[in-house]
């Protein structure tokens, strides 16, 4: 049997439909292959004083902060009062193996000890190597959160045995959590990587010994 042709109209109608039917289907491909627009986080960043923030994409603070990372007021001073602020630490674990009773105080006293000690060792090498004085002005022993007084420095070293260990926990906590308020300002305030992460360091590491003091109480 021979094959009927298709009627004239219908191949008109075919003609003029297809490129307005090829022409959606371009549309549709360029929307689809159209990238969305990248979005990511936004950073309020302070401004100086008298000054109003300012609203940065995440990466180019990470890329204003990567080129200028230089010390400001902030960081010195966290690294010079919180030098002093261990070295009490470390007067008062130094009094732990004449005194204490408990296994666990002598042996939390010594890690303290011995991450403290290296500490203020990396904090005076910081200082030195960015033109600092480790003493500065402002800054004694009262105005820092968490420091014992005399008084109660005092009064653990007189006493022996469970005491000694309830007292020592006592101000070891209140010395821990005056350290983390310290490192949580700086981390606020300051500009300076470096310091920034030792004080991430210390938020870790004494949050974690904070808790295990509070258990031993």
């Amino acid at each position: 049997m021979p094959l009927r042709r298709a009627p004239r109209a219908f191949l008109a109608t075919l003609a003029l439909t297809a490129p307005v039917l090829l022409g959606l289907t371009g549309c549709e491909a360029d929307v689809d292959a159209t990238p969305p627009a990248s979005s990511g986080p936004s950073v309020i960043v302070p401004g100086a004083p008298g000054e109003a923030n300012r609203t940065l994409s995440a990466a180019d603070a990470a890329a204003q902060r990567s080129e200028d990372d230089s010390p400001n007021t902030a960081d010195v001073a966290y690294a010079r009062m919180m030098i002093q602020h261990h070295s009490q630490a470390l007067d008062m674990t130094g009094l732990v193996a004449d005194r204490a009773e408990s296994t666990k105080v002598i042996g939390l006293a010594e890690r303290i000890a011995a991450s403290q000690g290296p500490e203020i060792t990396a904090m005076r090498g910081w200082l030195k190597t960015n033109g600092k004085s480790e003493q500065g002005t402002g800054h004694d022993h009262a105005s820092m959160p968490g420091m014992a007084t005399d008084a109660q420095l005092k009064t653990l070293r007189a006493a022996h045995g469970t005491a000694f260990d309830q007292l020592f926990l006592t101000l070891m906590i209140t010395h821990h959590e005056g350290a983390l308020t310290m490192a949580t300002d700086v981390k606020g305030q300051g500009n300076n990587i470096r310091i920034e992460e030792m004080a991430d360091d210390t938020i870790a590491q004494q949050t974690s010994e904070i808790t295990r003091m509070r258990e031993m109480l």
